[in-house]
């Protein structure tokens, strides 16, 4: 099958398994300034429901994303911890502070750039939004915006226990209880424990849980309403992660050598309010906040084996032994004010808002090859003032104008008396035109995104590599939402061309640390690119064929390039006779030119059920630096599983044909001594097959 003419898309959504229905249930998007229903919102976006995170056991928000077209992650950590949409995002961080491109919400808590912290316990629903948010979010939704959703507190007495046992040791107990403490105070609370002993074995220290999975998530939430025009909402929410890290292989297999394994740790404690307050019939007040503080290790086994391994093995160049540990503390503190008008869809609206956020990230890295300990602080403060206005044309046709003006300024300093203090000021926003009929929405969208300039601190930097400036992306955007008249089948489509200008792209300066041959050092940096454009295709549908059998399917096609760039750090190049690599035309990383999902689910009574999904992705480069790629692949994922009101059991499979993925790769380098060092690609793997059974029981 050549899923690039798979003209089939779809929202992956299942259904509840006691809750047979004829028609789809309405989604509602909290993401927006207002919550609006998906098939009103004019953007490219999906929404991930409760039940298709169950369908898979997924754990942790990597486990789904690959169900949203266009999107993408990467590991090079135990979890996938950075994100890409339409083929834009970070892929990695070591030694200085990024400025992410998507932007990550958990209850309205800022996790930008703490990915790993994304698990899924208790998660009602996951929005993604496609497409520069530059009105609604500003400097860190540059590609978009993933907004994840834990279940509300209810009034009702209700709770349940879920328990899973799977391959590779996976255990997890979770549960979560619900109810009203007066009338007008809810709560809900939510726990769970989750670990596995990992993917990977390791020969040399005769273990297999050297890449362990260890979690604990734990979550809190009141809501008070005391009234119809008074509604507070407070989330607590901590996440102690303690996995291991080892991941790479010189053979390139699920086997290490490594004598000193890795770890990726992080402890986060986070919390978020949203006051929404009716002040009369016309306006109502909007206020959020938000502070998370995470504290991480993040560490590996740089030469991938042990000191002595040139007296078991024949090589060409004597091995080394090297470690690189990173030790960062993050502090976010956020701020959101908004007032927002009260009115109908046909009807003129206005939104008008000041936002803040605060940053403050301190390193200390510890590594082999380094004199001594090196630390960093760094700290930016963003400002921004924006609105938006909904003007309507006719009953039918609205026009909706954005626009966001945002400055920021930073201060990094290093113990390499390194320091850069810098400043921008940038300006987003969006013009929509919308035409809505009672069961279609048609839009047109150009919208503006952008993202903070920076600094690399390495000082074997020519003095122009140092600092790079801003990125701006233009994204231009048709799309239209439909739905059945009896709402049994719903689909959506956008069509996408984005313009890119100073395009940021992460490079390697590879240091040999002895001689001319490696071992070596990679001093990550981030430079701009002259500029680049994508364009593609997002399309999905849900079918409720009966009230047994629901279908649905997505399809994401994608072409991203570089203009007029010329790399001397690509492998390729010459820089010692001054010839570079072009990148003109190269596709940008992380950006597979097609995505899908198909699948259904079908009750064979009131209480059997199995659903059976497909997902795809074609090959895409690792990096701009080297030619590595990941392989294209289809993976089959199941679920059978009976169903009482109080009970269910379900037995699940991910990757049933147990195909290798790549998740994260390198070409630019050889690690091997018993090869001379000789360049050559190492590869990360994804799960291989995993077979689980969880059971659920509710009160």
């Amino acid at each position: 099958m050549k899923p690039t003419y798979f003209v089939l898309a779809a929202l992956p959504l299942a259904v509840a398994a006691q809750a047979q229905t004829d028609s789809i249930e309405e989604i509602l998007v909290t993401a927006d300034f207002r919550a609006t229903n998906l098939s009103e919102l004019a953007t490219s976006a999906t929404v991930i429901n409760a039940d298709a995170i169950n369908a898979r056991g997924a754990e942790h928000l990597a486990q789904i994303l690959n169900t949203a077209p266009n999107v993408n992650f990467s590991t090079g950590a135990s979890r996938g911890r950075f994100f890409q949409i339409r083929g834009i995002g970070e892929r990695s961080q070591f030694i200085e502070p990024v400025n992410p491109s998507v932007g990550l919400l958990v209850d309205g808590i800022d996790l930008t750039g703490i990915g790993g912290a994304a698990t899924t316990l208790d998660i009602a629903q996951v929005e993604i939004l496609r497409g520069p948010q530059g009105t609604l979010y500003g400097a860190n939704a540059l590609a978009g915006l993933i907004n994840m959703v834990s279940a509300a507190p209810t009034q009702e007495f209700s709770g349940e226990v879920n328990a899973t046992l799977g391959d590779y040791n996976i255990q997890t107990l979770s549960g979560a209880i619900s109810g009203g403490l007066t009338d007008t105070l809810s709560a809900r609370v939510a726990l769970e424990q989750h670990s596995s002993d990992g993917y990977q074995d390791n020969d040399y220290l005769n273990i297999d849980d050297n890449q362990n999975i260890d979690e604990q998530t734990a979550r809190a939430k009141l809501r008070w309403q005391p009234s119809d025009a008074l509604q507070l909402d407070v989330t607590g929410l901590y996440v102690n992660v303690d996995n291991g890290y080892d991941a790479f292989s010189l053979d390139n297999t699920r086997t290490t050598l490594s004598d000193n394994p890795g770890h990726d740790r992080a402890e986060t404690s986070a919390g978020s309010a949203r006051l929404q307050w009716r002040l009369n019939d016309a306006v109502s007040l909007v206020a959020l906040g938000s502070h998370a503080q995470s504290d991480t290790e993040y560490g590996f086994d740089e030469d991938w084996t042990y000191a002595d391994i040139c007296s078991d093995f024949t090589c060409i160049y004597d091995g080394y032994s090297s470690t690189d540990n990173y030790l960062r503390d993050i502090d976010n503190t956020t701020a959101d004010l908004r007032l927002v008008s009260n009115n109908e869809r046909h009807e003129f609206g206005w939104v008008a808002g000041v936002y803040y956020r605060d940053q403050n990230e301190s390193l200390l890295r510890q590594y082999t090859y380094a004199s001594g300990d090196f630390t960093s602080d760094f700290s930016a403060e963003n400002t921004a003032l924006y609105g938006q206005l909904d003007i309507p044309l006719s009953a039918a046709l609205k026009l909706v104008t954005g626009l966001r003006y945002e400055e920021r300024s930073a201060d990094y300093r290093d113990s390499d008396d390194v320091s850069f203090t810098p400043e921008d000021d940038m300006l987003g926003g969006k013009l929509a035109l919308e035409y809505h009929t009672d069961s279609t929405l048609y839009y047109g969208l150009i919208s503006r995104g952008y993202k903070a300039g920076g600094f690399n601190s390495n000082t074997a930097l020519p003095e122009s590599s140092r600092e790079y400036q801003p990125e701006f992306l233009w994204n231009y955007e048709v799309g239209a939402k439909f739905a059945s008249n009896d709402n049994r089948i719903t689909s959506n489509i956008a069509v996408f061309y984005q313009d890119r200008d100073d395009v940021q792209t992460k490079q390697s300066l590879l240091q040999q640390i002895d001689g001319d041959t490696c071992p070596c050092s990679f001093e990550d940096y981030t430079t701009n690119a002259a500029a680049g454009h994508s364009y593609g295709l997002e399309v999905d549908i849900n079918w409720q064929a009966s009230e047994a059998l629901r279908l649905f399917a997505s399809l994401g096609l994608l072409r991203s390039e570089f203009d007029n760039f010329q790399s001397y750090v690509h492998a390729g190049a010459n820089p010692g006779e001054g010839e570079a690599y072009d990148l003109s035309g190269h596709d940008l990383p992380h950006a597979p030119h097609y995505q899908f999902t198909a699948g259904g689910e079908y009750f064979f009574t009131d209480h059997w059920f199995a659903r059976l999904e497909i997902e795809g992705k074609d090959s895409f480069y690792f990096s701009s630096r080297h030619e590595a790629q990941a392989d294209s692949y289809e993976l089959f994922n199941a679920r059978l599983g009976y169903a009482t009101e109080h009970w269910e059991l379900a037995l699940w499979g991910r990757n049933l044909t147990d195909e290798d993925t790549q998740t994260r790769g390198f070409g630019a380098f050889g690690n091997d001594p018993r090869k001379g060092y000789d360049t050559e690609p190492y590869y990360q793997f994804g799960e291989p097959r995993v077979v689980g059974l969880s059971g659920t029981y509710r009160f």
